[in-house]
């Protein structure tokens, strides 16, 4: 698979430091966060190194699948959702995480499940920063990041396709 025009690959070093400055924008925010709900599969990592920045130790998932083919934004499809006590108050003192906001869609689905909660992103598209609150890098709409799990020497098929 060959890069696009406009490719944005982005190494484990780079992410983690990315990942630590939105940590630091977070922890200047007035509001002390109770959870972290990330957005799977992308919100895993930041979530972590979030997490031990910012001393959270209540981390969820919301599992939303929209990108069916790696390529291609498709339906919304919301495979898991929060558990309802972090849900109360809707989601205030709660801490969303994502690694990208692309086109906004799925963050607004979460926040139609958390309209209270802080939305983070370490990455933000213009289509969805309208959507989020907080993000570190901005990248142009057509700009597609490489995540470093997405990359080897070249990019990497995911295993569990080969098995189809």
């Amino acid at each position: 698979m060959s890069l696009p025009e406009k490719a944005f690959p982005v190494s484990w070093d780079q992410f983690h430091r990315d990942a630590r400055a939105l940590a630091w924008r977070l922890a200047g925010h007035s509001e002390k966060f109770r959870a972290i709900v990330c957005i799977t599969r992308g919100g895993l990592v930041p979530a972590a190194i979030i997490s031990r920045e910012l001393d959270i130790r209540l981390i969820e998932t919301v599992c939303v699948a929209s990108y069916h083919d790696y390529v291609n934004q498709g339906e919304m499809n919301v495979l898991k959702g929060i558990s309802p006590e972090l849900t109360t108050e809707g989601g205030a003192g709660i801490l969303v995480i994502d690694d990208l906001t692309d086109t906004g869609k799925t963050a607004a689905e979460v926040r139609t499940m958390l309209p209270r909660a802080h939305f983070a992103c370490v990455y933000a598209k213009p289509k969805g920063v309208p959507v989020i609150d907080t993000f570190v890098t901005e990248v142009s709409q057509d700009t597609w990041i490489y995540f470093p799990w997405d990359m080897g020497f070249s990019y990497q098929e995911p295993i569990a396709k080969d098995q189809k």
